[in-house]
């Protein structure tokens, strides 16, 4: 039986942390910056984190031997 792969998507949008924490980069910060405000444009550069009812699906993708 061939080995299984990682869903590459969900590899390059998403990283597992130390505790099994999904992290992910916020979105809205790509173009069209004029119209939102300072204080918004700098709490998107932080990270976010996917809540942990959709972490398992992502999970799941991306350690497919779990």
């Amino acid at each position: 039986m061939p080995k299984q792969k990682t869903k590459r998507a969900a590899a390059k949008r998403y990283s597992l942390t130390g505790s099994g924490k999904v992290k992910h980069k916020k979105q809205n910060l790509r173009h069209i910056l004029t119209k939102r405000s300072p204080k918004r444009k700098r709490q998107l550069r932080s990270t976010g984190y996917v809540a942990e009812a959709d972490a398992k699906k992502i999970r799941k993708q991306m350690l497919p031997y779990d």
